[in-house]
């Protein structure tokens, strides 16, 4: 009778055991879909062009993956390899930047961003005359100096030069932005940016370190979108955590390598994350570093509502079919598109 008790008491037991298990993985599923449907992977909106996916910056329709130019201008990147950045100017003639400009607009992608010096204005200015293009063009304010001698008369003075050679949009360099920040000038980078809205087209801000759009929100500065680096820190030439600087990018500095942009990307998506306006993620390659689908992953699922970055023609048509398949994918983003 004992055995037959004890048999008896253990499936008892264990039946109870199993009841209860069922009833908290229920109560777990209704937990999980209730956070879930609290916090939904934000939608896509469905705006296109030319089959690319497209939002707004302002009242400009700009494809969610466009151009930057920093290999027009010879700017390569290249840590310690000093020949590369005129390597990057050799390959990259006149003729090959129509081409690759021709190219990605022939992909759907309608935009590209550039400095405003003599290189790439001169090819806009033969892009749009000799080849029609329709290319939108989005124009740094940036004085050809160094950033950290740059005051508000040099932004009025070049803001003037900009506005002649007709872009579609501007915003001021990060570098230029994170030295105004950093030498405690955010109200004068304000009033350049006021100045920029005269204009009536769309303006922005960019920024390297995360303390640049932490500081301009708190002091309600208010772009019509901001550029913030973003990219994810898992490649051999990232600097070690204990030895990364703030503000250190493009900086006079013995301690900046030239081998990273996003030095707290953790806290850039939740600096980010507040922002309500569009964000534009650039450097999310690290220059290279990292592979473009891992990179435009990273970016897109962690907030950012357009990627700039930079391509060579044997690259565009690739680069566009990874960002039409990362954006037709995208699972678990959190923040709410904003374009």
């Amino acid at each position: 009778m004992s055995d037959h008790r004890n048999r008896r008491e253990f499936l008892k037991d264990s039946a109870f055991a199993t009841l209860g298990g069922a009833l908290a993985a229920s109560a777990a599923a209704r937990t999980a879909a209730a956070a879930s449907a609290a916090h939904p992977a934000a939608a896509l909106p469905q705006e296109t062009h030319q089959g690319f996916p497209a939002g707004k910056l302002g009242n400009l329709q700009v494809t969610r993956l466009f151009l930057g130019c920093n290999q027009v201008s010879g700017y390569a990147h290249c840590r310690d390899l000093n020949y590369v950045n005129r390597l990057m100017n050799e390959y990259q003639t006149d003729e090959r930047v129509l081409s690759t400009w021709q190219l990605c607009e022939e992909q759907g992608i309608n935009t590209v961003l550039s400095d405003p010096f003599e290189k790439p204005v001169r090819i806009m200015k033969r892009y749009r005359k000799e080849r029609g293009g329709k290319i939108q063009w989005i124009s740094e304010v940036h004085p050809k100096k160094y950033q950290y001698e740059i005051r508000l008369p040099d932004m009025k003075e070049n803001l003037k030069e900009v506005l002649d050679r007709e872009p579609h949009a501007l915003y001021i360099q990060g570098a230029i932005c994170d030295a105004f920040v950093d030498r405690g000038l955010v109200e004068e980078l304000g009033e350049a940016l006021e100045l920029m809205k005269q204009s009536g087209l769309p303006c922005g801000l960019g920024a390297h370190s995360v303390e640049t759009p932490r500081s301009c929100m708190k002091a309600r500065l208010e772009p019509d979108f901001f550029m913030k680096t973003f990219h994810s820190e898992d490649y051999w030439s990232a600097t070690p955590r204990e030895q990364r600087v703030e503000f250190n990018v493009d900086k006079r500095s013995s301690t900046n390598h030239d081998n990273m942009w996003d030095i707290k990307p953790e806290v850039t998506r939740e600096v980010m994350a507040g922002f309500q306006r569009p964000w534009i993620a650039f450097k999310v390659m690290a220059a290279g570093a990292i592979p473009p689908e891992k990179g435009f992953r990273f970016a897109f699922q962690g907030g950012a509502d357009f990627i700039c970055a930079g391509m060579f023609d044997f690259q565009v048509a690739e680069d566009v079919t990874i960002a039409k398949k990362v954006l037709a994918e995208l699972q678990e983003r959190q923040r709410p598109w904003r374009a």
